[in-house]
């Protein structure tokens, strides 16, 4: 509140934002951030991958050293692997890089503020805001962050006030992740988004070896190549089992798993086999897993955990 009694946002109406690195996410936040009027004034890429997205999203941004990244920067954003992120900060921290009050906000999922110690020393504004959506690299990437929900934590109100503020500029919904939680959110959304690929592409493969050879008349042949008859099968059962599993919980849960048809089940594990023994392999586990959501008798139970 100031002494004329007007309440300012704590996030300014329009920032200078550097963007550490041009990679997937770095460039969509960075455009992002620029559709609602900040100004990135700096991006670092080193791969010629990364150098041509940046001009590609951001033609009139300049591609610049790490370090003059930060110089410019009201709003810098740390958008590096996990792996890379603790380095980064480090190196930032020892050069002096970044000034104090400069706003510092990474996008790692697994991470909170606590990496950003070492700059948090130097009197930076800490923040992790992480988008809950997975990157493909394509002009999809830029409309989703739009419709995406984000983990914020910070260091105090103000931290969360100035997170909260950027997050619904560019569409987006914050909601709040603690410190001591970030880990358990991480791994929640990598075991739903990355093992989701994984079934899929599994269960892509298993039709395209029933499906194989017995094309129709001037029928596409079922081939290796993605977006074929396999996936156009699986699309809207899978779509309406997410559906259904985001409105409904565990009642969703249908197939011979949920009846508790120990002889189907034991058949399908067979027939992958044939097929794959890890694509098995996978179907047992999460098979057990649903048997034991679904409180399946006991025989079914038992023939999962067999796996001779």
């Amino acid at each position: 509140m100031t002494s004329s009694g007007i309440t300012h946002d704590p996030a300014p109406a329009r920032l200078a934002v550097g963007i550490v690195s041009a990679g997937r996410v770095g460039t969509a936040v960075g455009t992002a951030l620029e559709r609602v009027g900040h100004l990135v004034v700096g991006c670092s890429a080193v791969s010629e991958a990364s150098r041509h997205r940046a001009r590609t999203r951001l033609p009139e941004t300049e591609i610049l050293p790490v370090a003059d990244v930060a110089a410019r920067s009201e709003l810098l954003v740390l958008a590096v692997p996990d792996a890379e992120l603790a380095s980064l900060i480090a190196g930032l921290a020892s050069t002096r890089a970044v000034s104090s009050r400069t706003i510092v906000a990474h996008t790692s999922g697994a991470n909170g503020i606590g990496v950003l110690d070492p700059l948090t020393e130097q009197g930076i504004v800490p923040l992790a805001i992480h988008p809950a959506m997975t990157f493909t690299g394509h002009d999809e990437d830029i409309e989703r962050l739009a419709s995406a929900c984000f983990a914020v934590t910070a260091g105090d109100d103000i931290g969360y006030a100035i997170a909260q503020s950027l997050v619904l500029e560019i569409g987006g919904e914050p909601f709040r992740v603690s410190e001591d939680m970030r880990p358990l959110y991480h791994a929640a959304l990598a075991h739903g988004s990355n093992h989701l690929v994984t079934l899929v592409v599994d269960a892509v493969a298993s039709l395209r070896a029933a499906l194989e050879g017995q094309e129709l008349l001037g029928q596409e042949l079922i081939g290796d190549d993605p977006n074929g008859l396999a996936e156009r099968v699986l699309q809207p059962l899978l779509s309406a089992a997410l559906d259904n599993a985001l409105r409904r919980g565990p009642a969703a849960l249908t197939g011979p798993v949920a009846r508790g048809d120990v002889d189907a089940v034991a058949t399908h594990l067979r027939v992958l086999d044939e097929v794959d023994p890890h694509i098995a392999a996978g179907y047992r586990a999460l098979s057990l897993r649903s048997a034991q959501r679904a409180g399946a008798k006991p025989e079914l139970l038992d023939m999962l955990k067999d796996e001779r």
